[in-house]
């Protein structure tokens, strides 16, 4: 086996010793190896073998992903540069970071959890997505440094004027019964946060993205694979163990990106009539392809939201729009502008 790459690490352990380890990819015959090796202090090697196949790509994906966990348990290359990437951002956007960093680690517990109840209850009663009614990390920022005025909240990064005005009284309620011990502005956080704490996490930061894209990358293969063989949403289901619903977020994904998905929109619209897919069609030409739910109501009724089919609907609406949206070139704001002329 040919050795393409290798990098030296090492890391002090809590015992104040220095740790030895290697990480390498080699090549032999097409097939591509990555593995990462701990020096023992005798002189022995203990290998772990973290992936052996014939994709590069996948091979990166895997590399990226086990080395930011390694990276997160405190091991540092001796050579920089190992994920490949533009420099480590700087400014307003890492003062941003090192607050986010703080809150996940001396964020208050209990506020976290009320403010994630507040917004189950604020979600379901809008019948929205938690996530569109805030993110895990504005309620983070929220708990650690617990706002008692708009003009607090505002200085939080990810809260803007017409978040505030939206949520900012209820989440003043919540923080105004609790105590707090540190004040705004927040410059005192960068001192108070040690480097080699922001360090890691920051890595920790990279583990889940690179572990997010490998499963996005696998998901992708088995799709693709799944739609080359004429595979159905639910034979999908089972191979990725993902919900109807995911799958078809993925499918509009690999048709944004230029993949050939029609064998299985077919597949699914097989048991659709001719004329209700041109009615669902004509709704997207009058009422553009943004928002799901008018053309839901134009198509099947008032009354078709909600039932106990609605979810069914929507995935018809979904493979449908894929289509329209190919065929229109995705240029749904051109129909916008001209809906509001018009109007």
């Amino acid at each position: 086996m040919q050795i393409v790459f290798m990098n030296q690490m090492s890391r002090t352990d809590q015992e104040g010793l220095a740790q030895f380890a290697q990480v390498w990819i080699g090549e032999e015959e097409g097939v591509w190896r990555l593995g990462w090796r701990d020096m023992e202090l005798d002189g022995e090697a203990v290998d772990e073998e973290w992936y052996e196949g014939s994709s590069w790509n996948e091979m990166l994906y895997v590399y990226r992903h086990r080395l930011a966990v390694k990276l997160g348990d405190g091991y540092r290359p001796m050579i920089e540069g190992v994920f490949h990437e533009p420099q480590e951002v700087a400014g307003k956007q890492q003062t941003a970071q090192k607050l986010q960093c703080y809150s996940e680690l001396y964020g208050n517990e209990e506020l976290y959890t009320e403010l994630c109840a507040w917004r189950r209850k604020k979600a379901a009663s809008g019948r929205k997505a938690p996530y569109f009614v805030a993110s895990n990390r504005v309620l983070r920022l929220i708990s650690a440094f617990i706002p008692q005025t708009e003009e607090e909240l505002l200085q939080l990064p990810g809260i803007g004027a017409s978040k505030a005005s939206e949520h900012g009284a209820e989440w003043l309620e919540l923080t105004s019964k609790v105590a707090r011990s540190t004040a705004f502005p927040l410059d005192w956080v960068y001192d108070a946060l040690r480097e080699e704490e922001y360090v890691a996490w920051l890595y920790k930061q990279k583990e889940a993205k690179y572990k997010q894209e490998l499963e996005r990358f696998r998901t992708r293969r088995v799709m693709l694979s799944g739609i080359a063989e004429g595979a159905s949403l639910m034979q999908l289901k089972e191979r990725t163990a993902m919900s109807r619903r995911e799958l078809l977020e993925q499918l509009e994904e690999l048709e944004k990106d230029g993949y050939d998905t029609d064998a299985l929109i077919q597949l699914e619209l097989n048991a659709v009539p001719e004329e209700e897919q041109k009615s669902i069609w004509k709704a997207f030409e009058e009422l553009g392809d943004t928002f799901l739910k008018p053309v839901l109501q134009r198509v099947y009724g008032q009354e078709a939201d909600g039932t106990s089919t609605t979810e069914q609907l929507y995935e018809r609406l979904r493979l449908i729009r894929i289509r329209y949206r190919r065929s229109t070139g995705g240029a749904d704001s051109r129909n916008s502008d001209r809906r509001r002329n018009v109007g």
